[in-house]
This record gives C-alpha cells, structure tokens and sequence, in this order.
C-alpha cells in the first residue's frame, strides 16, 4: 500500500472514531438529561400529592414555594430571551455592515437587516411574557 494511502486511512479512522465518540457523548448526555427531568417530576408531583392530602400552614407554604417556582421559571424565560434577542440582533447588526462592506453596490446587505429585526422582535417578545404575580 502507498504511504499516501496509509496516510489517508489513519485520518479516516481517526475522524470515524472521533464521530463515534461524539455521538455516543450527545446521546449519553441526553439521556441522563432525561432521567434528570423525570425524576424531578416525578418528586414534585409526590410533593404535590402530599400536599393535597396535607392541611394547615405546611399545606401553605407547599403551595406559596410551587407559585414561586413558577414565578422564578418565567422570568428566567423571560431573561432568555433578551440575551437571545440581543445575541441576534448583534449577529444582525454585524452581518449587515460585513455584507454591506464586502458587496458595496449590491443591496444583499439587507439580509443582515432581517436578522436584526428578527433580534428585535425576540428582545421585544420577551416584555409580553408576563410574570404571575
């Protein structure tokens, strides 16, 4: 066999196992993910079934603490999507002044446009999320 052909498979087997490895970590980390998101359910809705069956003040506070777990998830929604709003309308904005300095004469730099409003509109969107009080 060439010494060139020798070459070319050592990086094909370095590049396949490389993709195995990856993919195999995705999955693996998704999975775990899952789990993660299922065990949580499943405690809070034991939580929530001890709550039912409880009265007083401990039912209360049970309550007042799942209200403001929700209250907390929306605004961390909300914070998510401000940066993400700002991430892409600074993509935005940069892709319109890239485009506009490569190409001067044609109007593609409008593209960077459209991804700014698009920045714009999830900045936007995310003061119409509201927070349950």
């Amino acid at each position: 066999m060439p010494e060139h052909g020798l070459e070319a498979m050592s990086v094909f087997g370095f590049l396949a196992v490389g993709a195995i490895a990856l993919f195999t970590m995705i999955s693996i980390s998704v999975w775990t993910d899952a789990r993660r998101k299922e065990r949580e359910a499943y405690y809070k809705a034991d939580m929530l079934k001890k709550v039912a069956e409880a009265q007083g003040p401990a039912a209360a506070s049970a309550l007042e603490l799942l209200r403001e777990e929700d209250r907390l998830a929306t605004v961390h929604r909300k914070q998510g999507l401000k940066v993400s709003g700002m991430v892409v309308g600074a993509v935005g904005l940069g892709l319109l002044i890239f485009l506009r300095a490569l190409i001067p004469g044609a109007p593609i730099y409008l593209c960077g446009l459209l991804v700014l409003l698009i920045g714009a509109a999830l900045f936007g969107g995310s003061y119409v999320v509201t927070v349950a009080e």
